[in-house]
């Protein structure tokens, strides 16, 4: 007699106050496969979200008691690989740049496409199961080494200064170094370490802001980059790395 393997379904953590939304996205997750646990409020949002078990998380901004750049920031502290979309009405750009400051690995404005945000969270899974071989340490010029298994940054000149990184900015910092003779545009990057399809036509700012937030992490002075160069009209190109 034979027996099928049974395969684990992804499991995915909604964190949405609004019914409507919440309860329509558990339908259409659970419908594409997924295997979904939701929250209605903040507080119980972080206990489940810092339970571990989940693949992905998809946390609303705005929720009661516990907000979700909270929640993000708490779960960064204690896990900083699992996937992390945020949700939210407010699109300024500060609030963009908090939530990806926080570890967020998408931050996608309400209303938003169903299809988008599968596509979203498709892509953030397949870029978390990579398992690429990758340098035990990158040395940015000697101003900065990151462990990229750790994912932590110690600074050779400033004894006691460390900074951690998420995965998704080794992963970026990774891809440039290996494509170092040449700069790297940013549609590339999104197919290449966001997971994204080729040919989507992606209309997102995310790489933009992780370089900014990068260039804070990894040069002496970040308007003036020596490392994450900007080539006007083509993207970027990483200079001067390591390992």
């Amino acid at each position: 007699m034979s027996t099928k393997a049974k395969i684990a379904k992804v499991k995915v953590l909604i964190v949405e106050d609004e019914d409507a939304i919440r309860l329509g996205l558990v339908d259409v997750f659970v419908f594409h496969g997924y295997e979904v646990e939701a929250a209605s409020d903040g507080a119980t949002g972080r206990d489940l979200a810092l339970s571990g078990k989940h693949d992905l998380l998809i946390l609303d901004v705005m929720l009661p008691h516990v907000d979700g750049f909270s929640i993000c920031d708490a779960v960064r502290k204690k896990n900083r690989e699992v996937p992390i979309i945020m949700l939210t009405a407010k699109t300024a750009e500060e609030d963009v740049l908090a939530g990806l400051k926080l570890g967020a690995d998408e931050y996608i404005a309400k209303p938003f496409s169903i299809r988008v945000l599968l596509a979203r969270a498709e892509a953030v899974l397949r870029r978390s199961r990579k398992t690429e071989q990758m340098a035990r340490e990158l040395d940015l010029g000697g101003f900065v080494v990151i462990d990229t298994q750790n994912l932590i940054g110690r600074y050779p000149t400033e004894a006691n200064r460390t900074e951690e990184f998420t995965r998704r900015e080794v992963d970026l910092l990774l891809y440039l170094k290996a494509h170092s003779d040449r700069p790297v545009g940013r549609d590339e990057l999104l197919v290449k370490v966001w997971g994204y399809t080729e040919g989507s036509q992606v209309e997102t700012r995310t790489v933009d802001i992780h370089i900014a937030k990068l260039r804070r992490k990894t040069e002496p002075d970040p308007k003036e980059p020596l490392h994450l160069v900007t080539v006007r009209g083509m993207g970027y190109r990483l200079d001067g790395a390591r390992g």
